[in-house]
This record gives C-alpha cells, structure tokens and sequence, in this order.
C-alpha cells in the first residue's frame, strides 16, 4: 500500500508549490509526447544488467553538461543521468508500467531529503533518526541499515501518496493507484533483495539483487550508483523537482514518441548526450522494426559526443562480458553508428555487436555531421 508521513507528504507538496513553472507543464508534456502503450513480458522494477556500470568511464570521457539525456527502463538510468548531469532527461518505454514506476521514483525523491530517506521510504524502513546526520553515510552504511531494518508492521495510516501522485498532474486510473501500490509493495516485501522478474518465469540465477546493484563499482573500483553519493542524489532530486526527467510511453520505432522528443529538443536546440537502449535492439531486429528506429534515431539533436549504450546478454556478451557477469555493457557514437548503419554494415543484431565499442576509446569512424 502506498503511504508516506504526513509531515513527509506536507513537504512534498510544499516543495513542488514553491518551484517555478516549467514552459511546459509535466503532465501535458508526458501527455503530448506518449503513444499507446504496448505489452512486455517483464515486470522491470529494477535492473537484470549488473554490467551497468562499467561504460561509466567512456560517460565521463564524454560529459559535457546541458544536453538531452534518453533512456529505457528502471532507475539505472538515475546512475547515468548523475555522471552525465542533462539539462533534462526522457524516460521513453513501450510500457505504461514503466511511467507509473518513474511517477513513484518522483513521487519518493520529492518526499526524500537524502539518499537514507529515499532508501528508506522506497523499501517501507522507518527513516532513521536525525536523518540529516546521514548526509555523508556511506552507501554500505545505509544498505546494512535498510537490510537489519524490518518493514513497518500493520497497515498504513492511510493513502498519502497518491496524494504527491495526483499533485504531478498526470491521470491516474484507479489501475494505475493499484498498480503503482503494487510495485511499491514489491520493494516492501523483498527489501534489498528485490531482482528483476520476467513473467511466468523463474527468477534467473545471473539477475543481480538490487542491493548488489547499489553496492555495483565500475571498472576503476569506484561506486557509482546514484544512491552512492549524496551530491549525484541530490542533483537527481533537484532535476526532479524541476519536473526535468519526463517518463513517456512509446516504442523507440514507433510513428511518434520518439520523433516527438526530437521535436522537443530542436526547439530548445539541446543534443543528445547519451541514449541508453538496452537490449532493445535485439527485439527490433527480430521484429523487423529496426529501420524505422534508426530512422527516429537519425532525427534526434545530436553532435560527435552523442552516444548509445546498449546491455548484451549471454553467450552473445562472452567477447566482452568480464569474469562472473551475464551481461556486458558497451557505448557507441551515435554517429558511428548512424554511418555504419547508412554503409549496410547492420544487416542483424549480431552484425551490430561486432562494432568496436568500450573499451576501447570513443571516437566517431567517419566525420560526424554537425547538430542539427
């Protein structure tokens, strides 16, 4: 059920009165950038990829500031948006569920004053005691303190989120309450051991916890997760109060979300800075749809710092998996890409990961055409 203190939710909404208008509102921006939604067969709370961290390197190889942030799926993206700090960020998924997800992630920062009360309020702990002496508590610190932390016992005192849920503006059927207090239910009952589900399925053996997803390094042995620093927090928690990372509903080869974003983005004259697909690729090549994606790429802002990053799986991320993951996660310029693709170079998926990607060095194969 989903629930917050009413001190708790008092500030929340104090908090989003006492921002300034966007030249858009959220609402009408998820609105006007969504198509209809469509069907995937798992639930996507939180990651499969344990591998997520390791193109942290080549993100900040190519930070910038400003730009446009995109990607697909659950709070992953929060760790590349904290190293790669956009002007705004767009959440684009074929499933609705996955806007109802982001509303909560929302939902939980602007009730949150720091990582420990984030942590705490997404997984029902009771949020500790003087909790601004957390600010600087490490990230294993606050795990260890969620994980010897039971839920709170009994029910709620009553519904109090859907009340910061409605303040944001975007329309909430009574399926949408019940199915955003469902996944907040699932982050109750599993805690820190939450892992990825695919429906119908047993949960796989390779599918990272979510407490080894905060606790994941990068290859230089360094935490970077977006609940490992207070300062990433908390420019998450201000973008988000600036209703700067919008969830849309769309299929990446769809007739309009995705053209709609780069409409978006050429009126503000922002580039793209990193486009973080996953693995969804694969199922548009088996689809037949990976043309009309590329096409929807090409039109998107972009410059020669653009990149995609994209999560490969199995026996197929063997070449470049490191030892004890299923997973390994690779970076590309997206002007690279769009060449190779223009050469007939991309004639299936398996063509695609041939391309020479992190680690080596991120440089464009053929001079990349100028932001549009």
């Amino acid at each position: 059920m989903l629930c917050l203190g009413a001190a708790t939710l008092a500030g929340a909404l104090r908090s989003r009165l006492q921002e300034p208008a966007a030249a858009e509102p959220f609402a009408q921006l998820v609105a006007e950038l969504s198509e209809a939604g469509g069907y995937f067969d798992t639930d996507n709370l939180i990651s499969n990829e344990k591998s997520y961290l390791q193109v942290i390197p080549v993100l900040e190889q190519n930070r910038t500031g400003g730009g446009v942030y995109i990607g697909v799926g659950p709070d992953q993206n929060f760790s590349y948006i904290a190293r790669l700090r956009p002007a705004v960020a767009f959440i684009i998924d074929i499933r609705r569920d996955n806007l109802l997800l982001h509303l909560l992630f929302k939902a939980l920062f602007a009730a949150s004053r720091n990582r420990a009360e984030y942590l705490c309020l997404l997984t029902g702990r009771p949020v500790p005691p003087e909790v601004d002496d957390w600010r600087d508590a490490s990230i294993e610190r606050i795990v260890r303190y969620v994980e010897a932390t039971p839920a709170a016992a009994g029910p709620p005192p009553s519904l109090r989120l859907p009340a910061v849920l409605r303040s944001f503006g975007v329309p909430l059927s009574s399926k949408d309450v019940a199915t955003l207090a469902a996944f907040h239910q699932r982050f109750i009952q599993a805690g820190l051991s939450l892992q990825f589900q695919t429906h119908g399925r047993p949960v796989q053996r390779y599918n990272p916890t979510y407490r080894e997803l905060l606790l994941e390094t990068d290859p230089a042995g360094r935490q970077r997760s977006y609940l490992a620093s207070e300062e990433d927090f908390q420019f998450l928690r201000s973008l988000q109060q600036r209703d700067g990372i919008i969830p849309v509903v769309g299929d990446l080869a769809g007739p309009h979300a995705l053209a709609a974003i780069g409409g978006w983005m050429r009126r503000r004259k922002e580039p793209l800075a990193a486009f973080y697909v996953s693995n969804v690729e694969d199922y548009l090549f088996r689809d037949g749809k990976f043309s009309r994606y590329v096409r929807n790429l090409s039109a998107l802002p972009h410059n020669d710092r653009s990149v995609l990053i994209r999560s490969i799986f199995g026996r197929l991320a063997t070449p470049r998996a490191l030892p004890g993951y299923y997973t390994a996660s690779v970076a590309q310029p997206l002007a690279q890409f769009l060449a190779a693709y223009s050469a007939g170079e991309y004639l299936s998926y398996y063509d695609l990961l041939q391309t020479p990607a992190w680690p080596e060095p991120i440089r464009p194969a053929r001079p990349a055409p100028a932001a549009r």
